[in-house]
């Protein structure tokens, strides 16, 4: 496969300008990462996700920074020619400047990440700031944020009112202003999604937020159908059952192993005839 150059956050304005969508995976470790290379996305985001899909929590809220950069790593060393974005995890950015910008270091220097991503509006314009101003590319995420889905009440449908409609929209122009180079509308209402995307210059990046972002974003397992217990969400389109496929593979092999077909003899490796005449003795 012929190596090609990474996004920067300047290719993702002029993909915007362009009107060529931007398609993100949300990807965790180092096989998926390659295969979402292989495939062509445009970046690869590091969720604090991996919480709720690979760690087995109930929320991404015990997810911890030592975490995220592990992660981060394993999907940095398969996505080589790929832009990779990784999450602040929760409460990693809501303390003083000082321990921001030491936990997004870290996020970069150790999950050789390209960016950092953080949810939250008007709140973390500071931290976004900071975080640009000392080199640090910002994806800012808005809508349903789930490290605050404690104080939100569930995952519910954002933007459906207009006070709603108005403070994301702030919110949106807000990040902007701070330095973030793009942001993630997760769960946000179709029609309000497509104003704030048209209001903004750089680019939106939608999930469950309708067509008229500048971009999608799904995580892996959910596109691929990939886990025994994905609950079916309106916003995702399965593209692969993957799950049923190692469902069915791992039984056959359980059976194969119980009625002793696996290994077979082209599965085994045997000794030369006169190695195991000097151990065993000939069978002659």
């Amino acid at each position: 496969m012929e190596k090609r150059k990474a996004n920067t956050v300047t290719k993702f304005k002029k993909m915007k300008q362009d009107g060529n969508p931007i398609s993100v995976i949300t990807a965790y470790d180092y096989p998926s990462a390659r295969l979402a290379e292989e495939a062509g996305v445009d970046a690869i985001l590091v969720g604090d996700s991996l919480g709720n899909v690979v760690l087995g929590y109930e929320s991404t809220i015990p997810v911890t920074l030592d975490d995220m950069i592990y992660h981060s790593r394993s999907v940095v060393r398969a996505a080589t020619s790929t832009f990779v974005v990784t999450d602040l995890p929760f409460m990693t950015y809501h303390g003083s400047l000082d321990t921001t910008l030491r936990n997004a270091a870290r996020i970069m220097q150790e999950g050789l990440a390209n960016s950092v991503k953080m949810e939250g509006g008007l709140e973390i314009t500071e931290a976004v700031a900071a975080c640009t101003r000392a080199g640090i590319p910002v994806m800012g995420h808005i809508g349903l944020t789930p490290q605050s889905i404690h104080q939100i009440g569930g995952y519910k449908i954002q933007g459906k009112s207009s006070e709603q409609a108005r403070r994301l929209l702030d919110e949106a122009k807000a990040l902007e202003q701070a330095g973030a180079y793009a942001i993630v509308l997760e769960l946000v209402t179709e029609e309000l999604a497509a104003h704030i995307t048209e209001q903004l210059s750089i680019p939106t990046i939608g999930i469950g937020a309708g067509p008229q972002c500048d971009g999608q974003v799904l995580v892996f397992h959910d596109a691929l159908g990939y886990g025994s217990d994905i609950a079916p969400k309106r916003f995702v389109k399965v593209y692969a059952e993957t799950g049923e496929a190692i469902r069915s593979g791992l039984k056959q092999y359980v059976a194969e192993v119980k009625n002793r077909s696996f290994p077979a003899r082209e599965h085994t490796y045997h000794m030369d005839e006169e190695v195991a005449a000097v151990l065993y003795g000939s069978s002659k």
